[in-house]
């Protein structure tokens, strides 16, 4: 199940780059822009037909596909054709370059629809940062491992009596709205020296005096970051036990309920996308003996083994909602304002729109098309850049991969 997994993932992922540049192809036929070549994979081509202007067909290396669309750029060979994309208003080339992210969304949401309606999704009721805990049986030394060892500490909130369901109101005389705030505050406390936890246990204030243990930690917000001496008592998150985990919903109820998932995977991904530069250091260290953020970003190949590992554990909800997950993460990458990404050719469109407008009230000529030969030094940087990410995620997923087997 776990081979079964990877190739069902990586099959996934080359359908959905597929689909995605059929979303490019059939939004530029619709709009009567002329399209040549649709091809699925890369390398020698193994099967094509012509049908209308269009080959249709199949290659080799089944990394992804690619679309043609006669005249792109003014600067492009096929410039000339009366049905070059160049010579189309802003609206509809915005829609060609955008269709193949919105497949991608579509797919998502379709996804996360059909997990929704057909198995229990978690309940949205629950704040993974609301401060309820469940109590561990041991503070691990090296925390590296499942279960307790022999060189682990003995959880210190668990002997004090703090059970798993509490909610902490207050450590010390801090104030704690949520499970990072605890964390916080529980590192800062002197190790050795007793403090008062208050606690909400079925609606009523506990005070429980627990006296923390001092562990080497690299910083909450660095992974690999240097380690320093920091208090510990035992605690991880947990949910209010009043809630079910899970929530079933029939087809209608589901439909609002993948858009509410898919608005929150939405802003993860945003969030996710945002932190990329300040991941690189930490992906160079895990290919360098250091330890794997479980947060760092992964390639299509980590993709396809968390795939694997979550068939081999029977999850294939799960399984499911990474796929959604992940057409969402290249649904917005391929829309960032970069060439020779779409979001990049988009900017460019508008940015010759916006700046005809505003020649026009100036009464000056019209400066026309941007020349996209004077930007590929930009676009060469990009694609190097990204290459490289590329490399070091991929060498990061076959060295020291993201796992969630022990």
């Amino acid at each position: 199940m776990f081979i079964a997994g990877i190739v069902l993932a990586a099959l996934a992922i080359l359908v959905s780059v597929s689909l995605h540049e059929a979303g490019h192809m059939g939004s530029a036929k619709a709009f009567g822009m002329r399209v040549t070549r649709y091809f699925v994979g890369f390398g020698p081509t193994l099967w094509s037909k012509v049908k209308g202007d269009t080959e249709y067909g199949v290659k080799g290396i089944p990394l992804g596909g690619f679309v043609k669309i006669v005249g792109m750029t003014p600067q492009d060979e096929d410039a000339d054709d009366k049905r070059a994309m160049w010579r189309f208003p802003v609206w509809k080339r915005t829609i060609v370059m955008s269709a193949g992210s919105i497949v991608h969304f579509i797919l998502a949401f379709m996804i996360f629809w059909g997990v929704a309606a057909t198995a229990a999704m978690p309940n949205p009721a629950i704040n993974p940062q609301d401060p309820f805990v469940r109590t561990v049986d041991c503070v691990q030394v090296v925390p590296d491992h499942d279960d307790c060892r022999s060189s682990d500490l003995p959880a210190p909130a668990k002997a004090a009596g703090i059970a798993t369901g509490d909610k902490v109101l207050r450590i010390g005389s801090t104030d704690i709205a949520e499970y990072n705030d605890m964390i916080d505050a529980i590192r800062a406390l002197p190790p050795g020296q007793p403090a008062d936890f208050v606690v909400l246990r079925n609606g009523a204030e506990q005070t429980i005096k627990v006296t923390p243990v001092g562990v080497e930690r690299a910083p909450r917000e660095n992974p690999t970051g240097a380690k320093t001496v920091v208090s510990a008592v035992g605690l991880a998150n947990s949910h209010d036990p009043a809630l079910p985990i899970a929530v079933e919903y029939n087809v209608v109820e589901a439909a609002p309920v993948a858009l509410d998932f898919m608005g929150r995977t939405f802003t993860g991904v945003i969030e996710a996308i945002k932190k990329f530069p300040e991941k690189i250091p930490g992906l160079w260290s895990a290919i360098t003996g250091g330890e794997r953020d479980p947060e760092s970003p992964v390639s299509v190949v980590g993709a396809s083994r968390i795939g694997g590992e979550l068939a081999e554990l029977g999850e294939w909800p799960s399984w499911f909602l990474v796929i959604a997950s992940l057409n969402l993460f290249v649904g917005l990458f391929n829309l960032l304002p970069l060439l020779p990404l779409d979001g990049g050719h988009i900017a460019i469109a508008w940015f010759e729109k916006v700046r005809t407008w505003i020649y026009a009230r100036l009464r000056k000529p019209d400066p026309g098309r941007v020349d996209y030969y004077k930007l590929m030094p930009l676009t060469y940087t990009v694609i190097l850049i990204f290459g490289a990410f590329t490399l070091l995620t991929v060498t990061a997923d076959i060295v020291n991969p993201i796992t969630i087997l022990r």
